[in-house]
């Protein structure tokens, strides 16, 4: 049912259909909220997190229902994965399910044996965040890790990937962010050379936390949002749905509870209709969270694409689609600093 589903969404999304039947093709599955560090750009820093994990429950219940048209499913969210200590059995449930699975982790628990587990099990994705090539900028954006460790642990876990030849994507990124910007050449420098890296990303900021003047203007609106579409919709540890990951992040509200009401229920909560009609009408800037979000809105060419190809195929072109498609892509500006470079370009020209 996953290619029909794909085209009911690709249907109401060039039709602009604000009730969509069908389901969401990527997930954003928070099943933990617990994190053993403590960083300046994380919504962890505004939002207190319980130190809990999802039930089996909720997890497997949404995994059931999500079965049909989920592709793939980000076992990630505002805690650390390694910390869950179900993560393991986690992968292998949406393997059994037909779904493929992508992880995000800091690296301080990627030791040998961690190491050895995500290796043998089917996890298809897993991206290593690693914010600066030197000790003073990593450590600043990523409290509590210890610089030199969780490079050696990323540089092992990359080796044994290359000498087992698995077939595990690894991605190394980093948050471009004030303090590190000026290592990207660096950081690329020395990844590239890693044995196992399938692909360096230098990502740019989509948690607006250290830049409260980003935002997309009134003109950005002019497409909307594919999220609302496609997804990736976000659950919550505890079972709280989203429409995506920036609705939680800027303090919006859940549209309900995985369990209370069925997913495809769910995925047309009066609120997201409400979203979706704004979007297609080109007012996607008059819902309060989205006028504060910070991502990339895509042209609709390349939403197309996403809902045509399988999630699969999409994670892994997305990165070249990045470099070679900025034209169709529509990144937020920071709207304090184009105010202030517009007062300096009529000053220079009064002058």
């Amino acid at each position: 049912m996953r290619a029909p589903n794909r085209w009911r969404l690709l249907w109401s999304y060039l039709r602009r259909k604000t009730c969509i039947p069908g389901l969401p093709v990527e997930y954003i599955v928070e099943t933990t909220a617990k994190c053993n560090l403590y960083c300046p750009m994380c919504p962890r820093e505004i939002y207190r997190q319980p130190k809990e994990d999802m039930t089996d429950a909720i997890f497997e219940r949404l995994v059931r229902e999500s079965a049909p048209a989920a592709e793939h499913m980000m076992l990630i969210g505002l805690g650390e994965p390694l910390l869950d200590p179900k993560i393991f059995d986690r992968i292998e449930y949406c393997a059994r399910h037909g779904i493929s699975t992508l992880l995000s982790t800091n690296g301080t628990l990627l030791d040998e044996r961690a190491a050895e587990r995500l290796l043998a099990s089917p996890l298809e994705h897993v991206t290593l965040s690693f914010d600066g090539a030197t000790r003073e900028t990593f450590e600043y954006y990523r409290k509590g890790a210890r610089f030199e460790q969780v490079r050696d642990n990323f540089v092992r876990f990359c080796r044994m990937k290359h000498e087992r030849r698995a077939r595990v994507q690894i991605v190394v990124q980093m948050v471009r962010l004030e303090r590190n910007a000026a290592e990207a050449d660096d950081f690329l420098r020395f990844w590239s050379s890693v044995p196992g890296v399938d692909l360096v990303r230098v990502k740019e900021d989509e948690t607006r936390l250290l830049r409260p003047g980003a935002g997309h203007p009134p003109g950005h609106w002019k497409h909307p949002c594919h999220y609302l579409w496609r997804g990736p919709i976000y659950i919550k540890h505890n079972g709280d749905v989203y429409p995506c990951c920036q609705s939680y992040a800027l303090g919006g509200r859940p549209v309900g509870r995985i369990g209370e009401r069925p997913l495809a229920e769910l995925w047309n909560a009066p609120e997201i209709v409400r979203m979706r009609e704004l979007h297609a009408a080109g007012r996607g800037g008059e819902v309060e969270i989205c006028s504060r979000c910070v991502t990339t809105i895509p042209h609709p060419v390349l939403v197309v694409g996403s809902l045509l190809l399988h999630g699969r195929t999409v994670r892994r072109l997305l990165p070249t689609v990045e470099r070679l498609a900025r034209r169709l892509l529509r990144p937020p500006v920071d709207t304090h600093r184009a105010e202030d470079e517009a007062g300096v370009r009529r000053v220079e020209t009064a002058e």
